[in-house]
């Protein structure tokens, strides 16, 4: 009888003890997250603050981490005004929603092509545009170079739009969308071919309203990439009213003086588009991102 009672009470305490330890595991690391998110946030941090501070206080030392007057929204005022920002946004623009629109277009009827259609070399034509993954952009650099001079589209935007609607410019893109459509049962293709649908009205009656994540995804890996895409505009572009803001920002750093107030200012306006469309998209990003890798 005290055995038993014995054994009764022991399965409580261990069980209470190993509530315990994923309680300390947990803990631990919900600080490691918050301490890296800290460090992370900090340079941003950082930015901010000094976007708003006259040039004297970036060398300030010890660093003033906490907001103190005064505060200076003429940074902002200037880095709009005496540098030709609105050009910027505009070129910057343009090739975020032309890339957007072509990487979406072409990536999603590739890789529908690949998911659904069957045709003989399907795998190893698949095969190698992932394999194009591998090949460093650099190496392409020079023969692009050549090509679009021939071409005559040096300085201009070209270069930067056209190549998004071809899937083999952004083959991730098409890995990306090709994994969704697989998860996609395929007894709704078949129903659909059953009532007389052909594969152009399968994929845009069908599979095209299913795939809204993948596609937000897409776009928001497309809107981030080009946003912020610093070689290719120094590569093709050379004078200022093509420059997009990443070349723009890059250039208002001088040889001898750089006014780092207005440079800071100028850089929280560049991220600050960035942040809020994944803000917005972040839901439909993740689940993107979930859905399209559980079938291979």
């Amino acid at each position: 009888m005290k055995e038993a009672v014995m054994k009764a009470s022991a399965i409580p305490a261990s069980g209470l003890g190993q509530k315990r330890k994923k309680l300390i595991c947990k803990l631990l690391w919900y600080v490691l997250v918050c301490l890296l998110a800290v460090i992370f946030i900090i340079p941003v941090y950082w930015m901010v603050l000094m976007s708003f501070k006259p040039l004297s206080e970036m060398y300030v030392v010890p660093i003033p981490w906490f907001p103190r007057p005064p505060f200076q929204i003429s940074n902002y005022i200037e880095a709009w005004q005496n540098y030709p920002f609105p050009t910027y946004f505009k070129n910057t623009i343009t090739v975020v929603l032309l890339t957007t629109v072509g990487n979406v277009f072409s990536a999603t009827l590739t890789a529908y092509g690949f998911a659904r259609i069957k045709f003989p070399g399907r795998n190893v034509l698949f095969v190698i545009l992932i394999s194009s993954m591998m090949l460093p952009f650099q190496v392409k650099t020079i023969p692009l170079f050549q090509m679009y001079k021939l071409a005559g589209w040096l300085d201009t935007l070209l270069p930067l739009i056209v190549p998004a609607f071809f899937a083999a410019a952004t083959p991730f893109y098409v890995f990306l969308m090709r994994q969704f459509f697989l998860s996609i049962p395929e007894d709704l293709s078949a129903a659909a071919r059953i009532d007389g649908c052909g594969s152009f009205r399968i994929f845009r009656s069908i599979f095209l309203p299913l795939t809204k994540p993948a596609i937000v995804t897409v776009c928001l890996f497309s809107f981030m990439d080009n946003w912020n895409d610093f070689f290719l505009p120094l590569i093709f572009i050379n004078s200022n009213e093509n420059k997009t803001l990443s070349l723009g920002l890059a250039g208002m750093t001088g040889q001898y003086v750089s006014e780092w107030h207005i440079i800071m200012a100028a850089s929280v306006i560049t991220v600050l588009p960035c942040v809020i469309v994944f803000l917005f998209a972040q839901k439909y990003f993740v689940e993107g991102i979930a859905v399209s890798g559980l079938k291979g």
